[in-house]
């Protein structure tokens, strides 16, 4: 909800205002009783009660009892388990102040991530250009066969620890000894270390038959850093003379609203201005003006006036409406704008802001989905401050024009393919790229391009890869609101 600026002038005022906490608790205890650990847990509770999604039929804080939990993380994990959630809540996580950095678009990270191919080989599956990792010269691709020494071969869960460990923990640094698709072997070590992110990690247009050109563009991220950077690509799209789009989201988690309403006015028609894009549906506690917890986060900003003053959450209109400021409408950016047809290539991690971009198009374009049925996550949340940590709740849930975001068990694809982990982002012959060069060339997809990317393996056994890569993957998925509706 807090823009950048706001947000670095957040100031957070305890962990609860003890009124709250008091008329929660028995008469018996008092502040000075209570231990900063059980404040905390009283907190994501209460905080939950008035502003979770699935707030509605919660149990009474005396039923709950959060202080019963052995950790915050405890809370945590029995609110998503509430029967009011029905299950859907796979999205609820405390944090340290990652995320918020990296929605910046900054990471400290070694820049890489990796997966097993449908030949339960380990291979790389993306890097961040300027990363540590893009410095030691790692490509998207490359067989991975050692980390820290220990082989890649998956034959227990103690291999998955190892890698979790060596790519995913705290490490100053990790060694890797990799194979090119040339075949030479070479062992690397990459150090951990803080770059900027760019989250388009390939860009190019291919012509295809009649001399149609067609955008292609990797985006991996929704940081906050990205308008300026989509709009360079978009303004050579529009010089290449681009009449349909491939966008690739197939490990893109989510992140920034503001920036995935950036890459919808990108890719939308200039005839949909004025149009809404879609609809905010705050926790209904919220829209009814009742989620007085959101009082205790407090931030300072300047009025219309120009005087600086203090807020907090609890000033803000959450209603439905453009008036309150939770209904977007298009607002055509650059100069694309003779799209027909716009391509996402998509899997199990694509999830949140890319879905919201997906489904913002989908009833005012014809869009095409290649790849695996996302991850299905329509609702997000700002970050609630806790003493030392962020708290994310799901709190809103988007619906586009024509009323549609139901889409909690994921979106469904045209055309079903596996990722191919052996070839390069831009190879046209990588089977999700190809597919969508083929539907543009032809007008269909086609079923003599290997669907099952490069190995017969089926069953159990690609059971068993992707229960292996679900471990591996570690990329953030979700939704931030980082701009503020209008003040009640």
């Amino acid at each position: 909800m807090l823009n950048k600026s706001t947000t670095n002038n957040f100031l957070f005022f305890g962990l609860l205002v003890l009124i709250a906490i008091t008329s929660s608790c028995k008469k018996s205890e008092t502040s000075q009783n209570l231990s900063r650990e059980d404040l905390t847990k009283d907190s994501i509770y209460l905080y939950a009660q008035q502003t979770y999604f699935w707030n509605v039929g919660m149990p009474s804080y005396d039923a709950f009892n959060p202080r019963k939990y052995s950790s915050n993380n405890a809370v945590l994990a029995a609110l998503k388990a509430l029967p009011s959630t029905g299950g859907k809540d796979k999205y609820s996580f405390i944090d340290n102040g990652s995320v918020a950095e990296q929605l910046s678009g900054v990471s400290g990270d070694y820049g890489f991530s990796a997966n097993y191919d449908a030949s339960n080989l380990l291979r790389v599956k993306f890097v961040y250009g300027t990363s540590p990792a893009a410095t030691a010269g790692l490509q998207r691709g490359y067989q991975i066969t050692k980390v820290n020494g220990r082989t890649t071969l998956r034959t227990s869960q103690a291999d998955i620890d190892n890698l979790n460990n060596g790519i995913f923990g705290n490490n100053p640094s990790v060694s890797l000894t990799v194979v090119k698709p040339d075949g030479n072997q070479q062992d690397l070590v990459i150090y951990r270390g803080k770059y900027n992110i760019n989250p388009i990690l390939y860009s190019n247009t291919y012509t295809v038959s009649g001399g149609k050109k067609v955008g292609y563009i990797v985006f991996n991220s929704f940081t906050t850093n990205s308008a300026s950077l989509l709009d360079a690509a978009f303004n050579k799209f529009a010089t290449d003379g681009i009449t349909e789009l491939v966008v690739d989201l197939r490990y893109n988690g989510g992140g920034s609203v503001a920036t995935s309403q950036v890459l919808t006015n990108l890719i939308a028609p200039a005839v949909q201005n004025g149009n809404i894009m879609y609809t905010t549906y705050w926790t209904k506690t919220m829209q009814d003006n009742q989620a007085t917890i959101l009082q205790n986060q407090k931030f300072y900003d300047t009025d219309a006036n120009g005087v600086r003053k203090l807020y907090s959450y609890f000033d803000y209109d959450y209603r439905p409406t453009q008036a309150a400021g939770n209904q977007e409408i298009f607002v055509k950016r650059g100069s694309v704008n003779a799209l027909t047809r716009v391509y996402f290539l998509v899997s199990g991690g694509t999830a949140s802001a890319s879905e919201l971009l997906i489904n913002n198009l989908k009833p005012i374009m014809d869009v095409k989905l290649i790849g695996k049925k996302t991850y299905g996550k329509p609702v997000g949340f700002f970050s609630i401050r806790i003493d030392k940590s962020d708290l994310y709740i799901p709190q809103f849930q988007t619906k586009n024009s024509a009323n549609f975001g139901d889409y909690f068990d994921g979106m469904p694809v045209d055309k079903d393919v596996s990722d191919d982990l052996t070839k390069n982002f831009g190879d046209v012959t990588e089977s999700l790229l190809a597919q969508a060069l083929n539907y543009s060339a032809n007008g269909a997809f086609t079923s003599y391009l290997r669907d099952s990317s490069v190995s017969s393996l089926s069953g159990s056994a690609r059971q068993q890869i992707d229960q292996a890569n679900d471990q591996l993957d570690h990329e953030f998925k979700g939704m931030v609101e980082s701009k503020r509706p209008n003040f009640k």
